[in-house]
């Protein structure tokens, strides 16, 4: 059977666990097994009955999941493979409730995995180069869903963001024709937006902002676009990243409704994988992209939680 282009293709291929054992074998390793990794012995035998390893040096079993983001879940590939299918090509994402109805699973369970996922989807990669986009966006409650008495007073455009809106700062950087990179940061100033762009960002490019003060004195060409005066000056623009931000926050307020701060990070990289991996790629390949990066990844529920030690980005 040839390998899936859509989902029901996938739902189907991925049913016959054999099938979907090799699949997923090929993927993680390509020439085969060639070292245990538990301790790296090359000296292994293969229990075919139960789809696992013998490591003949440390004396340890392992299968497929170990050192993955699969490891120590008691769900099968067969639901993996089509959470991580409906994450890596819905456009706005999917919710843990309606993986929990599609796969059969709890939403606690359903939300778990989906993060899991997510966290072989951060940004890889060199620096960017050539002409980059530059700009901030706030994420959180809108002040027009306050209640007046809560509603800040006056207007006014900070570094930080409008006290009670309890709005958090993401800042983004994307590449003309390639890709995007964004990423949570505590305030946008001066400080801040010009650690982000000197590692993020070539010597020699070319950065367009808006006339947001923080972006004075970069250590880049720089072009701004006054958006007071007007959007477009020629090549002049920020339109792609703006964009970015109208995908970014359509799933948030559309699909996933209410997302606390501290998880932000793993939703914006999921759409940046996307949005990477829009051009050139069908399914299949955005699908295959992100399951080439479960190894060394593994993510465990204290950790994704901050149970018994804080996460960090």
């Amino acid at each position: 059977m040839e390998a899936p282009e859509t989902l029901q293709n996938a739902i189907v291929y991925f049913s016959d666990p054999d099938r979907c054992f090799q699949y997923a074998l090929n993927l993680r390793w390509p020439n085969g097994v060639v070292s245990c990794p538990r301790c790296g012995s090359e000296n292994h035998s293969f229990i075919s009955t139960r789809r696992i390893w013998f490591c003949k040096s440390c004396k340890q079993q392992f299968s497929l999941k170990v050192g993955t983001i699969f490891e120590d879940s008691p769900l099968g590939l067969d639901k993996w493979m089509c959470a991580y299918w409906m994450l890596c090509n819905c456009k706005n994402g999917i919710s843990s409730c309606e993986v929990a109805r599609t796969l059969g699973v709890t939403q606690k369970s359903a939300w778990f995995m989906l993060h899991r996922i997510r966290k072989t989807m951060e940004s890889t990669g060199g620096q960017l180069s050539g002409t980059i986009e530059m700009d901030e966006t706030f994420v959180g409650g809108k002040v027009k869903n306050m209640h007046k008495a809560k509603k800040p007073k006056g207007p006014g455009r900070s570094g930080k963001p409008v006290a009670g809106t309890a709005k958090t700062i993401v800042v983004g950087m994307l590449q003309r024709n390639g890709r995007v990179r964004a990423e949570v940061v505590v305030e946008r100033t001066h400080q801040i937006l010009h650690e982000v762009a000197t590692r993020n960002i070539a010597q020699g490019s070319m950065l367009i902002s808006d006339e947001w003060g923080g972006y004075k004195g970069v250590d880049l060409q720089h072009e701004v676009v006054n958006h007071a005066e007007s959007y477009v000056k020629g090549l002049v623009h920020t339109n792609g990243i703006e964009n970015f931000w109208s995908l970014l926050k359509r799933g948030l307020g559309g699909t996933y409704i209410s997302v606390e701060p501290f998880h932000l990070f793993r939703y914006i990289d999921e759409q940046a994988f996307r949005y990477n991996n829009r051009k050139g790629k069908d399914d299949q390949a955005r699908f295959e992209a992100a399951m080439k990066n479960v190894a060394g990844k593994r993510l465990t529920y204290n950790e994704l939680t901050g149970i018994g030690a804080a996460t960090s980005h």
